[in-house]
């Protein structure tokens, strides 16, 4: 299992102490800020040299320090000891694997391949389009490195046209034109086969969980196939990086006189579909967090197929919102997993989901002991 010890330094209201994780499920139980949420940001942390609740890590900092730092101890899968650290000190964050600095998060990320089940997953569901985009890129790179780097290359040419469209500078259209049609084809393509394969994971699960049949993930691309009777008879059909230079040429125009990029990858739409129709306008709430649910299930799942190897689950207070049958249904059909983390309140029946490999922490004012 890959988590084996956490050691906490000023990290938020944890004590500077060190909590064994070396259980394959560990359940931690405690009241409202008190730190439960903390220790699965620490964890999400070592995995992605970032926070899922913050974009400011000074933030994270205990208050009146200065710095802090996480120290992960995990073991591969091929049995490998490995150590994470994470600082950040006068404003600077340091990484480093083995002692090791690294300077791209990009090769944290295939190393302790975590799902993170949140509140905020809701988005997944009900928010704006970028959110949609962003869980399906990043269910590419939890195992695709390249895709990180298509993404990379597709922003920075699209920050670039952009720049000259409000500077009016139209000289280097041609050359960004063939650019953004080159590596945004390559996105497009990725995200077309991702939600393909996500579809024969999701809506039989939506279906048995929730007894509605017949509920899609749809991919609406903003560069459309010519041929939309092609389209049709083929799941690999993409339009030629020819035609989407030609449709940017056509529409210099319009993004001229609006000053951005008005067609490409950044304005994709996914959305949820029943009979032909869009889901989420008449969904109601309850359904709606169990398509964010299911999607994280879904996604463990789909990196398992891509890989052959088994995620380490974050489960942040994302049962709440079900009622007692779901919440039973759901936790069924919880993906494999190499560990499992859960935050639980004290009220909740955490003890119908042990296992005899449970260890469960009690969580108070930062502190933890074992039940």
């Amino acid at each position: 299992m890959p988590f084996l010890y956490q050691t906490f330094y000023n990290f938020r209201n944890l004590k500077n102490d060190t909590i064994d994780l070396s259980s394959r499920e560990v359940y931690f139980v405690g009241e409202n800020g008190q730190g439960k949420s903390n220790i699965l940001e620490s964890l999400y942390l070592a995995a992605y040299g970032n926070s899922f609740r913050t974009h400011n890590e000074a933030q994270i900092i205990k208050k009146g320090e200065n710095q802090f730092s996480i120290n992960s101890l995990y073991k591969c899968a091929d049995e490998n000891i490995q150590k994470i650290t994470v600082a950040l000190e006068n404003g600077k964050k340091r990484i480093d694997k083995n002692g090791k600095r690294i300077h791209d998060r990009k090769e944290l990320i295939n190393t302790i391949p975590c799902i993170l089940f949140c509140h905020d997953d809701m988005k997944f569901a009900t928010g704006e389009p970028e959110y949609k985009r962003f869980f399906i890129d990043q269910s590419l790179t939890l195992y695709d490195s390249l895709y990180i780097d298509d993404l990379r290359n597709y922003k920075k040419i699209l920050k670039s046209r952009n720049q000259i469209l409000k500077n009016h500078e139209y000289e280097m259209l041609d050359v960004y034109d063939r650019q953004l049609a080159e590596y945004g084809l390559i996105i497009q393509e990725k995200r077309k086969k991702a939600i393909f394969q996500f579809n024969e994971i999701f809506g039989k699960l939506y279906h048995e969980i929730s007894g509605i049949e017949g509920v899609k993930i749809h991919y609406s691309p903003s560069w459309k196939p010519a041929d939309s009777k092609a389209e049709s008879n083929s799941e690999n059909f993409f339009p030629a990086s020819q035609d989407i230079y030609s449709l940017l040429q056509s529409k210099r125009e319009s993004d001229k006189i609006l000053e951005t990029t008005l067609t490409g990858p950044h304005r994709d739409r996914i959305s949820f579909v029943l009979n032909n129709s869009l889901f989420i306008p008449t969904a109601s709430t309850g359904q709606c967090r169990l398509i964010s649910l299911i999607l994280r299930i879904s996604q463990a799942i789909y990196y398992t197929r891509a890989t052959g190897l088994k995620p380490v689950i974050l489960m942040d207070d994302v049962l709440l919102e079900l009622d007692p049958q779901k919440r039973t249904k759901l936790t069924s059909f919880l993906p494999e997993y190499d560990q499992l983390f859960c935050t639980f309140l004290p009220g909740e029946p955490y003890q119908n989901y042990m296992h005899e490999t449970t260890k469960v922490y009690n969580i108070t004012s930062g502190e933890w002991n074992v039940q």
